[in-house]
């Protein structure tokens, strides 16, 4: 139904806009907001996923295990009088700090092969 002496090309009235741009601008809004939806719920769904499925480092021995089931043990060389002054882990290496009578120092082992990375001695200036 067409009003005698309206084109398709009359902007719509109240508009710059002709019939035609107005049906445009109406399916871009829809398609828009059912992509801001669609990744809204996606990124929803890879939060829980993330959540739900923790990343474990490979070659990482269990918390659960116990000494007699496959649990490594090491062997740490404490120079005499010394004692342990606190202890950090950082994925798969391990940092023991050590107090003793020739000074503070830290040893860091490897615990995937069990061999000490480095020690560093703490001198003051």
């Amino acid at each position: 139904m067409s009003v005698a002496g309206k084109t398709e090309n009359d902007p719509v009235p109240g508009s710059v806009f002709t019939p035609r741009q107005v049906r445009f601008l109406k399916i871009a809004v829809i398609v828009m907001g059912v992509l801001l939806v669609g990744g809204f719920a996606f990124v929803l769904a890879a939060i829980v996923y993330q959540a739900s499925h923790p990343a474990q480092e490979l070659g990482v021995t269990s918390a659960t295990s116990n000494l007699g089931q496959g649990a490594r043990s090491f062997d740490l060389p404490v120079p005499l009088g010394a004692g342990v002054a606190g202890l950090a882990l950082d994925g798969n290496r391990l940092a023991v700090h050590l107090d003793g009578p020739s000074g503070p120092e830290i040893a860091i082992i490897d615990l995937a092969s069990g061999k000490i990375v480095a020690h560093v001695k703490l001198k003051p200036q």
